[in-house]
Order: C-alpha cells, then structure tokens, then sequence
C-alpha cells in the first residue's frame, strides 16, 4: 500500500517520503518540516496514535491525516483526541485520500500563515481573536475554538463531534450545548446584510465562503 499510494501522490504532483514505522517516521520529522503526514494507526512499534501526539507537541508541526481500518467511532474520537486533524477509514478511495490530503494542507497553511479571512472578519491565530475593520469583537474560548475549527474548514460542513471535540475536547456534550454556542458565535458575525454559518441538518456546521443574504434564503415551507 505505502509503494501504491506513493506512486499515485506522486503522479499528482506531491513531494512523497514514505516511512514503515514509527520510529523511522519520527525520525524523518525530525530531519523536515512536512505539510501534511499520512499516518497509519496500525504501525508494527507502536500505536499511530503516540506518534501523532509526538508530530503534534512540535512547533510548526504538519497537519495529520490518520488512517485506520476501523469504523468504530471510538477510534475515530481517539485519533482526533491524540492531535489528528482528519481522518480516512480503511478501505478507501485513492481520490478521497488526495482530496482530504488537500483540505488538511490548505488548512495547515492558513494555520501557519497566522490569520483567516471570510467576509469582513479576520480570525488572527496567534492573538485568538476576531477582528472586523480592525475592532476585536472579544471572543470567548470557547467560541474562538469553534469558529477556529469552522474557519480551518472554510467551506466545508464540519460534524458536530468534530466541533464538540474542538471547543471541549471530548464528543461527550450534549447538542444543546453545542446549539448555543453556535448560537451565539452566529450573532456576533451576522449582520443585517450577510449570513455567515450555515446549519446542515444532522451533519453539523459550515462557516460560509460566500455569506447568505437574507433576501436570498429559501422560505420555510421550502
């Protein structure tokens, strides 16, 4: 599988280094600064898991991309837990794996370059703050660790465990919790003129690229 997928990243453009253990992994974090690492559970010296947790305690550190051959969610909670940014499960498709390996880059360079823009805000990293024509709108942390997350996938619907682990650093919360918070975060970007986070029913959350009018939302009894 390592001798396939290098292959195929490859031949879509992508600086591969490949590593069949741990070990051999770390030590090749150690020597470059990666973008983005693809990181088994399943290593033969120890767990995926500790690995991700030593990339993760680095500075500039890359962003992670676990791959695990169980859908059990437990799995999927501890590989975000342990400091992974997405994750694919096993069997998968060669083009899922190069689209998420873009998402996790374009994130891990937003997050490097210190600020993200959308609309009128600037969401500064370094700072933890919310700025809109350079006036900081006081975020708690906990709605800046959520419009973090939603901002790293700008775009994208982020699931509501995705969002839960980020703000509290466990899935374990209930969705009320999670409502309001959004809640309130939604009151402190929208305007009367733009609409910035977007519900999608049973999935989650999504910081929009482009705003909604309100002139331009369905009704209703759509």
């Amino acid at each position: 599988m390592v001798d396939l997928l290098r292959r195929g990243l490859w031949e879509r453009g992508h600086s591969v280094v490949t590593a069949v253990t741990a070990q051999e992994g770390q030590e090749l974090a150690e020597r470059h600064e990666f973008d983005v690492v693809v990181l088994d559970v399943g290593l033969p010296d120890r767990s995926g898991h500790t690995v991700a947790e030593h990339l993760r305690s680095r500075p500039n550190h890359p962003a992670i991309l676990m791959l695990t051959a169980q859908s059990d969610l437990d799995q999927v909670v501890s590989g975000l837990e342990s400091g992974a940014d997405d994750y694919v499960t096993k069997p998968f498709s060669f083009s899922e794996l190069v689209a998420r390996i873009g998402s996790a880059n374009r994130r891990s360079r937003l997050t490097r370059a210190g600020e993200i823009t959308f609309g009128d805000f600037v969401l500064n990293l370094k700072r933890r703050c919310l700025l809109r024509d350079h006036v900081d709108l006081r975020l708690t942390r906990g709605e800046y660790l959520l419009l973090r997350e939603l901002a790293l996938h700008h775009g994208d619907v982020v699931p509501r465990r995705q969002l839960m682990q980020a703000v509290w650093g466990t899935a374990h919360v209930t969705q009320g919790a999670l409502d309001t918070l959004v809640g309130v975060v939604r009151d402190k970007l929208d305007s009367s003129a733009n609409r910035y986070i977007q519900t999608e029913r049973g999935s989650g959350y999504a910081l929009l690229r482009d705003p909604i009018r309100p002139s331009a939302e369905p009704d209703s009894d759509d």
